[in-house]
């Protein structure tokens, strides 16, 4: 018994070294509460990143749509532009004749357009372009110059393509904003799972520690008994059964415990090599609940009701694109323009552009305003048909928003139904654990003292061990439940503050 009792010592200090090895290869040493753990995930986890980069996208593409509202300016330059073809002409009686072509050419065009708020826009445009025949040397030259105006009268009265887009830009940045804090909460309510996951397992290596402790001191005072003739032999073989239970229940907490550390840096994002240590204070604040504001904060601040009301304004938008199109559309263009030109034998590129010009201001302006008007006459129905198509996802769009509120509102009650019980039950256990460690001395004590045998003393250490474990499962329940209403209210019960 004695030679089996120094190989299970071997074996515990066996286990310290390997532990004890690991952590010297530690880059860094990371003693954390559940804030500090938060914190890290916030800036280190891979989800929060990439979830970052989402809200920078809908950012940019509300960046996007508000500057299609602003003047845009674009030059194109066509220099230079050489041709050698054949072509051909025909003369009066018919014949073709072919000849060479060879041709340079140079143009630039600078627009500048100002789109309006009514889906309208006013563009200058100016462009120069002078092209050389190298058959012939014969140049001809254009400078022209135009200001123009066009509006669809459509956007008055039916729809407006340029705010719809800016909408559905604000609304999509919206949502992505939503979704960042959603699902921050969510990585919230992760990190504290997985925490509160690690110091169970971490309380449950110091009870298997403490459990391991108490029955090896169980087991000396039951060999010293048995080499006394005071109890039978198979007591003292169960007590060295015990030990070797509580040995092996101990190595399994300890590899337990490092499984889950591992798992827990990979969450937060930390070096797989850094030690980390939890503090294993379970203290805990009573939080009084009011039904009614956590409702309220919940329908106010939940994304599921928000992502209905932002679908229900898509669908009146959608459903004012789609009647446009059976109605009147019209259209005005205007426009005022200068131009002239310049052909004759090749006088030099500047020369001909400087007649050009001339030749721009002699010349009368040029100009044109215009109405169009489409009417549709017969389309079998089918505009109000896609009408009617779309006002009917409207309308399930408001259902379905009736059914989100219903949904968050019974799942907060029953969540702070299931607060209230976790925290009844937390207290209770408190109390237990009290009574557990008391009885249990008085256990070990009449162990000792030779009233009971070693199966009372087992019955009592499992009965303490059980009461550790409830109390700690209860303590770890009612935490989560508290983060989980944090994350479907977005408010901190425990310090009276909204998330934002």
């Amino acid at each position: 018994m004695t030679t089996h009792n120094n190989v299970k010592k071997l074996l515990f200090i066996g286990t310290l070294l390997f532990i004890h090895s690991i952590s010297l290869q530690s880059q860094s040493i990371h003693t954390l509460t559940l804030e500090e753990s938060i914190e890290i995930a916030r800036s280190k986890s891979f989800t929060m990143l990439m979830l970052g980069e989402d809200l920078k996208i809908a950012d940019y593409n509300l960046k996007s749509a508000t500057s299609r509202l602003k003047t845009h300016i674009d030059m194109t330059i066509a220099s230079p532009q050489y041709s050698e073809t054949i072509e051909s002409w025909k003369d009066s009686t018919g014949i073709t004749y072919y000849y060479p072509n060879k041709e340079l050419g140079h143009s630039s065009t600078l627009t500048i357009n100002q789109p309006l708020p009514t889906d309208g826009n006013i563009f200058i445009q100016n462009s120069l372009s002078s092209g050389e025949d190298l058959q012939s040397s014969f140049r001809s030259s254009r400078l022209r110059s135009r200001i123009g105006f066009n509006q669809p009268l459509s956007s008055f009265y039916a729809y407006n393509s340029i705010r719809s887009t800016l909408k559905r830009a604000e609304l999509d940045y919206e949502r992505s904003n939503k979704q960042f804090k959603r699902e921050e909460l969510n990585l919230v309510y992760q990190v504290s799972s997985a925490y509160y996951n690690l110091l169970s397992l971490q309380r449950s290596m110091e009870i298997a520690e403490l459990d391991l402790e108490r029955q090896m001191e169980a087991f000396e005072i039951s060999k010293n008994k048995y080499a006394a003739g005071l109890i039978r032999e198979v007591d003292a073989l169960q007590m060295e059964v015990d030990l070797a239970e509580a040995q092996n229940n101990y190595d399994i907490a300890i590899l337990n415990e490092i499984s889950s550390k591992n798992s827990f840096k990979e969450l937060l994002g930390l070096d797989l090599n850094d030690s980390i240590a939890l503090s294993s204070e379970l203290n805990y604040q009573i939080v009084i609940i009011d039904p009614g504001k956590a409702v309220e904060l919940a329908l106010k601040n939940r994304l599921e009701v928000r992502e209905q009301e932002i679908q229900i304004e898509l669908q009146k938008l959608s459903i004012k694109q789609i009647r446009s199109n059976g109605m009147i559309q019209g259209r005005i263009d205007a426009y005022f323009e200068k131009a002239g030109v310049n052909q004759q034998p090749d006088i030099g590129f500047f020369n001909s552009i400087k007649n050009s010009y001339s030749n721009l201001i002699d010349r009368d302006a040029s100009y044109g305003v215009g109405l169009t008007i489409t009417i549709p006459i017969l389309d079998w129905g089918e505009n109000k048909a896609l009408v009617r198509a779309s006002e009917s996802r409207l309308k399930q769009s408001t259902l379905r928003k009736e059914e989100v509120e219903r949904e968050i509102e019974t799942e907060v009650k029953n969540l702070i139904a299931a607060i209230n019980s976790n925290l009844k039950r937390l207290q209770v256990l408190e109390k237990n654990v009290f009574v557990a460690e008391k009885s249990f001395e008085i256990t070990r004590q009449r162990f000792s003292d030779g009233d009971i045998d070693s199966q009372g003393l087992a019955l009592e250490r499992n009965r303490l061990n059980n009461a550790y474990t409830s109390h700690l499962r209860a303590f770890i329940n009612y935490q989560l439940s508290l983060a989980d209403l944090t994350r479907k209210t977005f408010y901190d019960f425990r310090t009276h503050q909204e998330i934002n």
